[in-house]
């Protein structure tokens, strides 16, 4: 079967990731404009900088949740796509092989001129994670975070729509799916396909399609989930 997994905010929250929505945390100490806008960077490029700075040193602080481990798990009986609103990499560290990230990658910078250019897009790893004002992309401009930032177009949504569109059963976690242009991903699957939300939050769903509704975090979600489908842990 073709599964598409679409993973927000709530899955990377069972390993400890905080959302800019969360009280406490790193994101209470900045203003979401500084940091995560083009004019943000534009402003002051070095607090930008030290922020994701920071966020990426807490990446390697935390480990995949047994939710991640689960969606990876699938691909043993089923053809998998994740397609993520995360900026972890804890899909990855969990072993799912095809993944689409939204809003970008926190392990990788790229060109401030041309972000979305691969051939300027740098992977980076845990021996050098910090990224200083002075250090260059191959264009000679200076290397930004390479995040979807608010205000700036979503270049793999249109990938991640032709997935959906071709998903003979949908799995949504941790999101409410009603921010856009991902909350128009869910109207791409064909209609009757089989539609599982795993949150444990009441959410309002803007779609006609029917969904059955897990009412629990990412990991307990997907273990329900699993005896649904009768796939042993």
């Amino acid at each position: 079967m073709r599964i598409v997994v679409l993973s927000g905010a709530g899955m990377s929250a069972e390993s400890g990731i905080s959302t800019f929505r969360d009280n406490g945390g790193l994101w209470d100490q900045y203003n979401v404009e500084d940091v995560a806008t083009p004019e943000g960077w534009i402003r002051n490029p070095q607090l930008v900088t030290d922020f994701y700075n920071v966020r990426r040193k807490q990446l390697l602080e935390v480990e995949p949740c047994l939710g991640h481990k689960l969606v990876a798990k699938l691909e043993d009986e089923h053809a998998v796509t994740v397609i993520t609103q995360n900026v972890d990499n804890l899909h990855e560290r969990a072993g799912s092989s095809y993944i689409i990230h939204l809003h970008g990658e926190l392990m990788k910078v790229t060109s401030s001129i041309s972000p979305n250019d691969s051939q300027y897009v740098k992977t980076l790893d845990e021996e050098h994670l910090e990224v200083k004002i002075g250090d260059l992309a191959d264009d000679g401009s200076q290397l930004r975070p390479f995040i979807v930032w608010f205000g700036e177009s979503v270049p793999e949504i249109e990938k991640a729509a032709e997935e959906c569109a071709k998903a003979e059963m949908l799995i949504v976690i941790g999101t409410s799916l009603n921010v856009y242009p991902a909350a128009g991903l869910t109207r791409c699957v064909a209609p009757g396909t089989p539609i599982y939300l795993i949150d444990p939050n009441p959410v309002t769903w803007n779609s006609n399609e029917k969904v059955h509704h897990i009412v629990k975090g990412a990991s307990e979600g997907m273990k329900e989930l699993f005896s649904i489908l009768n796939i042993s842990l």
